[in-house]
């Protein structure tokens, strides 16, 4: 990782991780289209901002396409079963965790 002074950074854009991974941007724009565990957030002008966690993500399909010759096919299927998920899925499950709270609550009102 990149680091300034000894502070490491929060956030890395496209242009950062591509040239840190070796990678072309539109490389990384397509694996963002196949790959649903792979979805940087956006900043308020609509760039992709990569977290560390985004950056592990893209190391391990670098490893799998390259180093390991998977498909993308194949990537996809080792990266769910490493238990690999998309970045909302725990918010995902949260947000479902409280509708069941509220409906049983309701249903207590009623």
């Amino acid at each position: 990782m990149a680091t300034v002074a000894g502070i490491k950074k929060l956030y890395y854009t496209i242009g950062e991780l591509g040239a840190m991974m070796g990678l072309e941007t539109h490389v990384l724009r397509y694996w963002e289209t196949e790959f649903t565990q792979l979805s940087p957030r956006r900043s308020r002008a609509g760039r992709r901002i990569y977290t560390t966690e985004d950056i592990a993500i893209v190391e391990r399909i670098l490893h799998l396409l390259r180093n390991e010759k998977y498909t993308i096919e194949g990537a996809k299927q080792v990266l769910d079963l490493d238990g690999v998920r998309p970045s909302w899925s725990a918010d995902y499950a949260e947000l479902r965790r409280l509708r069941t709270f509220l409906a049983n609550l309701r249903d207590q009102i009623e």
